[in-house]
């Protein structure tokens, strides 16, 4: 099954893959390896959040082509504490429709 997910008011392509080993669930999020986004159009940030459990990730927004930006439409963690390994370096994505992002199939 492919799943994609979308920025949601331009309807932008940010991931895709099969789910299997180019994408997973996680969490309840969608967690995609780095050569399954499109990275024209995503820049991470500075900006951390600390989850008490798997560590400190960086935000990632949005960029589109018209120089409108969205933040906080995915996440990242460079490194992970220990049990989480299988998320490091991934982008990160909230299921179904949050925000500023849409999932498809």
């Amino acid at each position: 099954m492919s799943i994609t997910i979308r920025e949601k008011e331009s309807g932008t392509t940010l991931a895709e893959a099969e789910e299997g080993p180019g994408v997973e669930k996680f969490e309840g999020n969608w967690y995609f390896d780095p050569s399954s986004v499109k990275g024209d159009v995503l820049k991470v940030t500075e900006r951390t959040y600390t989850c008490p459990i798997k560590g400190t990730c960086n935000w990632v927004d949005y960029v589109g082509p018209d120089g409108r930006t969205v933040k906080d439409v995915a996440w990242v963690y460079p490194k992970v504490k220990p049990g989480h390994e299988k998320i490091q370096g991934r982008y990160g994505f909230y299921a179904g429709r949050r925000g500023s992002t849409i999932e498809g199939k």
